[in-house]
């Protein structure tokens, strides 16, 4: 067995030995390994929170073990016992008590491990102090001076990861209150402005449901984005209540309307005045789509009802309808008929006799009635035609006995022989230039009485 100090002991007498204690001339019983520390991984596979363990070194280079079992270590100090080794040979007893360095060098590895991962810094600089306490009196062989200032380095870099992770708190607990202020203004926004009810209400609980995930806040301001919260969604529901509500009501009227337009679809539906009774159906939908919606299973019910009714009329009305176009049919063949018929009118075979013609096609024409409308600019243009010319040689023969224009062309002779007259006396006082000027006039007008004169002796 090992004492306090880690002297290792053979145990006295043939009975049975103590549980870990080694038998006598055999190897010092090896302490248990830490649960889960594992070889330090190499330089391209270490995970930045790992706990690195140094590898073991020779610990002949920091101590040695005496032929009769004292155990010494070297520190910067010098050296000094650290305790006796009678369970085997020297080289076991300096291999025991470097495990046992091994052991404290994997417990500085921890806390660095615990320290680099951002654990508790004070919890971490506690042990470290506490553990940095008992290496003066450690009963090991191996860099005690190194382990020391790995620990004094871990207490230095404990205050500095503590200061940061009271900057760090900080940080998050200011950017945490700024997004919680964030999801009370926008909820102060949604019950203030949206109208978008459903999408608006499953906003409210998204937030919600950020909010409980967000931790850290200072108590009393948390307390107080809290009630501007819950505010703001309590004035969402009363404001979203009150609008189904007065939904309710408009729909509601909607109802009685709707209704009374049907009882007016129905009265309607027998009509047989097609034209105006369709322009009133027009009007009646559109009162039903100004109505509003009223509740669904209702709302589909009447306009079943209405549709209905204003189906019977239009049924009814495009059978006349199909009735009128068969006789339009009818009726564009008779004046077919008759265009061909009276096509033969020509004037220059006698006036009169062209009117008398164009006169009983015209009575017989309007006697036949309505065309298609399609028809109607092919026909109704053949009969103008028909019109036109037997009008155009009227017109001529008027032309042609008009006193009015033969007396204009006399008029623009007189006129020729005026001003031939004025040129004469001219040229006789000697007054070239005005002599010149009135031949120019005279000129004139005789172009316009030779066109005079050609109009009339032309028709």
């Amino acid at each position: 067995m090992t004492d306090s100090n880690g002297t290792a002991k053979p145990t006295p007498g043939p009975g049975p030995r103590p549980s870990g204690t080694p038998k006598p001339g055999g190897k010092a019983a090896r302490p248990p390994k830490p649960h889960a520390v594992k070889p330090a991984p190499g330089p391209d596979q270490a995970h930045p929170h790992a706990v690195v363990v140094p590898a073991s070194t020779d610990p002949s280079k920091w101590g040695r073990v005496d032929e009769d079992g004292t155990a010494w270590v070297k520190t910067a100090d010098g050296e000094r016992v650290v305790g006796s080794w009678q369970a085997g040979d020297a080289a076991e007893g300096l291999a025991h008590f470097g495990r046992r360095f091994d052991d404290l060098a994997t417990e500085v590895a921890l806390l660095e491990a615990r320290l680099a991962a951002g654990a508790d810094a004070r919890k971490t600089k506690a042990a470290a102090l506490a553990l940095a306490e008992t290496l003066p009196t450690a009963a090991v062989i191996g860099d005690i001076d190194g382990l020391a200032a790995r620990l004094q380095a871990i207490t230095e870099h404990s205050e500095e990861a503590a200061a940061h992770a009271k900057e760090e708190k900080e940080r998050a607990r200011h950017e945490h209150t700024e997004r919680k202020e964030a999801l009370a203004a926008e909820a102060e926004q949604i019950a203030a402005e949206s109208t978008q009810w459903k999408a608006a209400g499953d906003r409210l609980r998204e937030i919600l449901d950020e909010w409980k995930s967000i931790r850290g806040v200072d108590r009393k301001v948390d307390d107080a984005l809290w009630k501007r919260y819950s505010k703001a969604r309590e004035a969402f529901n009363r404001r979203r209540g009150a609008h189904f509500a007065e939904l309710d009501r408009e729909r509601a009227t909607a109802k009685t309307r709707k209704e009374e337009l049907c009882v007016r679809a129905e009265e309607l539906s027998g009509s047989t005045d097609w034209t105006g009774t369709a322009a009133v159906f027009r009007d009646l939908l559109t009162e039903w789509k100004a109505a509003g919606r009223a509740p669904r299973e209702a709302d589909e019910a009447l306009w079943r009802r209405f549709k209905s009714a204003q189906d019977v009329f239009f049924a009814a009305r495009n059978a006349a309808v199909s009735e009128r176009d068969a006789e339009f049919e009818h009726n564009a063949v008779a004046k077919q008929e008759l265009l061909d018929a009276y096509e033969h009118i020509d004037p220059a075979n006698g006036l009169e006799a062209a009117r008398a013609a164009l006169r009983e096609l015209q009575d017989k024409w309007d006697a036949v009635g309505k065309v298609p409308r399609e028809r109607m600019q092919e026909l109704e243009g053949r009969l103008r035609a028909i019109e036109k010319r037997v009008r155009d040689a009227a017109d001529q023969q008027w032309r042609r006995s008009d006193p009015e224009a033969v007396a204009r062309a006399a008029q623009f002779r007189e006129r020729v022989a005026q001003f031939e007259e004025q040129a004469a006396k001219a040229a006789a006082a000697g007054k070239k230039r005005d002599a010149e000027k009135a031949l120019e006039q005279a000129k004139q007008w005789r172009e316009w009485a030779e066109a005079a004169e050609g109009a009339v002796s032309n028709l």
